[in-house]
């Protein structure tokens, strides 16, 4: 399985916002950071927003930043929200399928199970661990005087 090239710009998105902190990270900012048209990042944002993984304050000093502690997303929430099929193979689509084994095929099992691990395995990541996992993150990305992220109310 391949994830789309949205769905890894919006966990970078994610990180950017996560790395600067409760400020407003502007998409300008953000797409020079990662070499990435504000066009393309503009696209992610529309689902990320209505998914309610960040929030959007429009206007001059406008821009975008998470609405809940980084540690609170996970990578699952993220891949739900952006990739369009986790279709493994034609047994796992709607409609008409032709392989005469599709009721008792052990292939279809073994491919749902692994995708069921994937699953897990994404929801055990947040956000959070992405950027703690690189203590320069700040400094790679090109944010300078980056608060400590928001952590989560005791």
């Amino acid at each position: 399985m391949r994830l789309t090239k949205q769905t890894n710009y919006a966990v970078r998105l994610l990180m950017y916002c996560a790395a600067n902190g409760e400020r407003l990270s502007r998409i300008p900012e953000i797409a020079k950071a990662y070499g990435v048209s504000e066009l393309f990042l503009f696209k992610i944002l529309q689902p990320l927003t209505r998914a309610g993984l960040v929030e959007t304050v429009r206007g001059r000093n406008g821009g975008v930043r998470l609405p809940r502690a980084a540690s609170e997303i996970t990578l699952f929430d993220v891949v739900r929200v952006t990739e369009d099929s986790f279709a493994m193979a034609e047994c796992f689509e709607a409609g008409e399928i032709e392989c005469p084994l599709v009721d008792s095929c052990g292939l279809n099992a073994a491919l749902r199970k692994a995708l069921n691990a994937f699953f897990e395995v994404l929801q055990q990541y947040t956000i959070d661990d992405l950027v703690k996992a690189r203590p320069q993150i700040s400094f790679l990305l090109g944010i300078e005087n980056a608060p400590v992220a928001r952590q989560p109310a005791a």
